[in-house]
């Protein structure tokens, strides 16, 4: 992902910091009529926003957060910006058809959340396909020759413009995790349709994980666990 434009809020969306649309073509994705809606349409004049300045606030490991100064409806405001390098998650499936998840402690909520496999990238230019292919082996210790496009997010989008790209890995190969030295992350199998339930539930509440079990489910329910 490229790193924040100061150019102003209104270059073409495929250009914009945070865009979901990846930069590169998957297999797997839809044609560029099917990816082209909505708020990727937005066009210049129709953005009644002006940035006149952003200051750069404060620089950490993983993001950078900035106040923008912008003129909207005739009046100047202060808004927050947090530029996020972008990063890559995979929904991994058994032989049985099966999920492979991840419990871990999240420091923000103080709590351990179960989610899909994910990753930031190592650095702002990696490719988020290999970003994915490298997190699914240190989370879960398991690897895939192959994989295959799901959909991509944005996932807070008042304020940060994160954007993950997510894939679907089958033909699991066992390996080994290869976890920091400040992470514990348990791995877990489950079937597709608890998975389901407890979001049905509100007992889910990662965003990504979220969309991205849904969008399984959507494109790939009741297609058996072999590779399409």
């Amino acid at each position: 992902m490229q790193s924040p434009k100061e150019a102003g809020f209104c270059e073409a969306a495929r250009d914009r910091p945070g865009c979901s649309l990846p930069q590169k073509r998957y297999e797997g994705m839809e044609g560029e009529e099917e990816m082209d809606m909505m708020d990727q349409k937005t066009k210049e004049e129709e953005i009644p926003v002006r940035r006149i300045d952003r200051e750069l606030k404060y620089q950490g490991t993983i993001l950078k957060v900035y106040q923008d100064t912008v003129q909207v409806n005739g009046h100047e405001a202060k808004w927050d910006y947090i530029h996020h390098n972008g990063a890559a998650a995979v929904v991994a499936v058994t032989e049985e058809g099966k999920l492979l998840m991840v419990r871990q402690y999240r420091n923000a909520l103080d709590r351990y959340t179960l989610e899909i496999p994910a990753g930031a990238l190592d650095y702002p230019e990696e490719p988020k396909i290999d970003c994915a292919y490298r997190e699914l082996e240190e989370e879960t210790g398991f690897r895939t020759d192959h994989l295959e496009y799901l959909l991509s997010i944005n996932t807070t989008i008042a304020f940060c413009d994160e954007a993950i790209d997510v894939f679907v890995a089958r033909n699991l190969i066992p390996s080994r995790q290869h976890l920091d030295p400040d992470e514990n992350i348990q791995v877990e199998e489950w079937e597709l349709e608890d998975l389901l339930e407890l979001i049905a539930a509100g007992k889910m509440t990662d965003g990504k994980t979220v969309a991205s079990i849904l969008a399984y489910a959507v494109k790939y329910r009741g297609r058996g666990p072999e590779r399409k």
